[in-house]
């Protein structure tokens, strides 16, 4: 099972292929990898024992950051993942940042945002779209058309805790206006917004 895999000058976690949402654009649609990682579709959820003794592979002095991101939204396993967060900056001083759907306060049915405080450095969230309704068509978030003001009361109540929340889309996905629309939203909520490239 690949747990640990490289992008970039990160390391990447892979806990979980669980997920809320079945989006019409995941990579997992029609792939098995990431950046010749080996198959991230995992045979079971490994335990944080088992996640905490694949960091010992690698050379942990050359990344710069430890990212929960793999094939499944990995507040999935808050719990857990915060244990493992926990382990590396206090073995390894490494920066944490977490790629999610936002979603988790309503997997969790509680407000998760004090959680992340002292263990999460960054939180980056998938917008995707201004609109909430045509956040669901993207989605098709198994909370329905809640998700889209649940993320953004994720993002807004996460802001105190983390050192940065970021709000993302995708270059080439939407309008100028649209993405005019996303600064504003962001701005509001004083976080940054942030336009990746299409993979």
């Amino acid at each position: 099972m690949v747990i640990l895999y490289e992008v970039h000058n990160n390391l990447y976690v892979n806990l979980t292929n669980r997920c809320p949402c079945n989006c019409t654009f995941c990579l997992r649609q029609n792939r098995d990898e990431m950046n010749h990682s080996g198959s991230l579709w995992l045979t079971r959820e490994p335990s944080v024992d088992e996640v905490i003794a694949e960091f010992s592979k690698f050379q942990m002095e050359s990344y710069d950051e430890v990212v929960f991101c793999g094939f499944g939204e990995p507040t999935e396993r808050l719990d857990d993942l915060l244990l493992i967060a926990e382990y590396v900056k206090e073995t390894y001083q490494k920066t944490i940042r977490i790629n999610t759907n936002g979603l988790s306060d309503l997997i969790h049915q509680k407000n998760t945002a004090p959680m992340f405080q002292g263990k999460i450095d960054i939180v980056s969230i998938s917008l995707n779209t201004p609109d909430k309704e045509r956040y669901l068509e993207l989605t098709r978030s198994r909370f329905g058309i809640e998700s889209f003001d649940a993320l953004l009361t994720f993002a807004k109540n996460v802001r105190p805790f983390v050192r940065q929340v970021i709000l993302s889309t995708v270059d080439t996905t939407l309008s100028k206006e649209e993405e005019e629309k996303c600064q504003k939203i962001c701005d509001d909520l004083g976080v940054t917004y942030r336009i990746r490239e299409f993979e």
